[in-house]
C-alpha cells in the first residue's frame, strides 16, 4: 500500500458500465513526509474519502480486490483513510 492525498473529484458522464455508482478522484501520491511522488492519478474510491484527505491506496491487480463481486477497469483504488501518521527515526522506528 502507498500513501496519497485526494486532490479533486472526477466527473464523467460517459464511462465503463462497471464504474457506474463508483466515485472517481484525482490523487497525488506522497511519501511519508507528505512530499509529492510522481504525477497525479485517477483512482476509484472505496471508502468515502473527500478532497484533502490523506489516504492509502493500492495499484495494479490489487486495485480490483476491493470489489470482490465484480471486476472493475481500474489500476488504482483508495482502500483506507489515514487518521494519523507517526514516522519514527532511529532504533524506536
Amino acid at each position: 500500500m502507498k500513501l496519497g492525498r485526494v486532490t479533486g473529484k472526477v466527473w464523467a458522464t460517459i464511462k465503463d458500465k462497471k464504474l457506474n455508482g463508483l466515485t472517481l478522484y484525482t490523487m497525488q501520491p506522497i511519501d511519508e513526509a507528505g512530499k509529492n511522488v510522481g504525477g497525479e492519478l485517477v483512482v476509484v474510491d472505496t471508502i468515502g474519502s473527500r478532497e484533502g484527505d490523506t489516504v492509502f491506496w493500492v495499484g495494479g491487480a490489487e486495485a480490483t480486490f476491493a470489489f470482490p463481486d465484480h471486476q472493475i477497469p481500474s489500476d488504482a483504488s483508495i482502500v483506507g483513510l489515514v487518521d494519523r501518521l507517526d514516522v519514527g527515526s532511529g532504533a524506536d522506528a
